[in-house]
């Protein structure tokens, strides 16, 4: 019978000094910000938007302007510079190229008519004016949304929030 207790005793003593340092690392994961959210990018519209969720290849059509409804309602993409580290993960992930890899694509565009997206100069300027203009769509950090605006679309990979 000693046994069975002095192998209880041993558990018991192993669970005691064990518990404080597991609890501490429970509480720590607990409270540790999900690093995901940090390099998510939001593809953003303005609150009373109407159109759902997008595919990725129907972000491209709306980026090349090949797109130009959605749900009734004429779309405005909205860039950011090309220098920007959002605009160039954006262009490689969604477009699959580099912004001044679509300079000529631009270029022939313009002979028919099709302007390029607008640019805006920061991430607050995006959601300013996605969030003023009727069928404005841009991408953000997802870090920088707020309520003025609302999320389309999340992309998950993109650079390290500015903020």
């Amino acid at each position: 019978m000693s046994r069975p207790r002095c192998l209880r005793h041993r558990l018991n003593r192993w669970t005691i000094t064990l518990r404080p340092p597991l609890l501490v690392l429970l509480l720590c994961l607990r409270v540790a910000p999900v690093p995901a959210a940090d390099n998510q990018v939001a593809v953003i519209v303005a609150p009373g938007a109407r159109p759902a969720g997008l595919s990725a290849e129907d972000l491209a059509l709306v980026y090349r302007r090949q797109r130009l409804f959605i749900a009734g309602l004429r779309v405005q993409p909205i860039n950011l510079p090309a220098a920007h580290p959002l605009r160039r993960w954006f262009s490689q992930q969604v477009l699959g190229q580099a912004p001044e890899d679509l300079e000529d694509y631009w270029r022939d565009q313009y002979f028919n008519g099709i302007v390029p997206p607008f640019v805006l100069a920061s991430e607050e300027a995006v959601i300013r004016f996605v969030a003023a203009t009727p069928g404005a769509i841009g991408y953000v950090s997802h870090c920088v949304v707020d309520r003025r605006v609302r999320v389309l679309v999340q992309l998950d990979g993109g650079p390290a929030c500015s903020r």
